[in-house]
């Protein structure tokens, strides 16, 4: 079957890049999001308003698109596998149910022969209290579900850290304390596999963040040919385990012997990489749009070392001063309150 329209869940930058990459293909895409004028619907063909699991919203989703993509994770998995009985949806409602429990993905990677940080579910304070002694009293405890850009978490640094209150002040929903993993740096991995099981992987970037936000992701990144090497095996072997079609981020810890650590896994395009956009001919965006459509798979190698820089709230300040500046790639995302915390755009320095 030819492809020729995209249902996109989500409304957000990714989606609105999505629908970008597709038009320079070709392809219609239609947007469901609750909120209207998001920044996906601007450069989309269409939207419908409406909540991400409502049936009549998903039946006409289905009925404008040949294929159903998403451009976040916390996708309801129900809704997912509703579509997946009358339309392909991609990646499989599997990834969505791996990602969005930090206990499940912890099992999968490990299950992939993946090493990860250790980890102990936890359930009510006295489990937390035992999860804590087990590993030293340090740890980063964080909710199961739905947590982003450092929300949902505590990081406990020493064994004398008060731990009173400490389950009740996460919402009192299940938990997961993660050791502290000893890293040199943080680096993550864009790849993507096509319906036909062929995979490309892009060059691992180099991530730096602040407040837990994406700020930096450096290409090359400073590490050996096998860590790098390492990364891309790593992600072969998730995809493939998946049976995923699409892109997906991987973001790992390097050990100071270059030894690697699975941090976790997106089932979508991924801010880390929003520098192939002008470093490589083919962006992890057309790269999403060309799997899920079935189209082949286009060169992953990047022409060009570069910097890619999130604008978080009042960053947006300083957009005159990036336009001037040559080898700089300006993307805005159509959003009209800067709010502190909040992704505006990025920037890409060639180098």
């Amino acid at each position: 079957m030819t492809v020729r329209t995209i249902g996109i869940i989500g409304g957000g930058q990714l989606g609105r890049m999505l629908a970008m990459a597709g038009a320079r293909l070709g392809l219609r895409t239609v947007i469901l999001e609750p909120q209207a004028d998001c920044p996906a619907a601007q450069v989309a063909n269409a939207q419908i308003v409406a909540a991400y699991d409502d049936p009549a919203a998903l039946d006409a989703l289905a009925a404008a698109s040949d294929v159903v993509t998403y451009e976040f994770e916390n996708v309801p998995v129900s809704a997912a596998e509703a579509l997946a009985r009358s339309i392909a949806v991609y990646p499989p409602p599997r990834a969505l149910q791996v990602s969005q429990d930090r206990l499940a993905e912890k099992q999968f990677i490990n299950g992939c022969s993946i090493d990860t940080a250790r980890f102990l579910s936890v359930d009510d304070q006295q489990e937390l209290e035992a999860a804590l002694d087990a590993f030293g009293g340090v740890g980063v405890l964080k909710t199961r579900r739905m947590g982003y850009d450092g929300k949902g978490q505590r990081l406990f640094h020493s064994p004398a850290e008060d731990r009173a209150g400490a389950f009740a002040a996460l919402g009192g929903v299940p938990l997961i304390l993660e050791s502290l993993v000893p890293f040199d740096r943080e680096i993550s991995i864009i790849a993507a596999r096509g319906k036909d099981g062929t995979i490309v992987c892009y060059d691992p970037a180099e991530n730096v963040h602040r407040d837990g936000i994406l700020h930096t992701s450096t290409v090359p990144a400073a590490i050996s040919e096998a860590t790098a090497d390492r990364a891309r095996k790593a992600a072969r072997a998730m995809l493939d385990d998946l049976g995923y079609v699409g892109v997906i981020g991987v973001e790992f810890f390097v050990l100071a012997d270059g030894g690697l650590v699975v941090n976790e896994i997106a089932p979508r395009v991924h801010n880390s990489g929003h520098w192939t956009e002008a470093a490589c001919i083919i962006s992890q965006f057309e790269q999403h749009m060309r799997a899920v459509a079935g189209l082949p798979l286009g060169d992953a190698r990047r022409h060009s070392d570069c910097v890619m820089q999130n604008l978080i709230g009042d960053d947006m300040t300083d957009v005159p001063a990036w336009l001037s500046q040559p080898d700089v790639l300006v993307h805005l995302y159509g959003k009209v309150e800067a709010r502190p915390g909040r992704k505006m755009g990025h920037v890409t320095r060639l180098c």
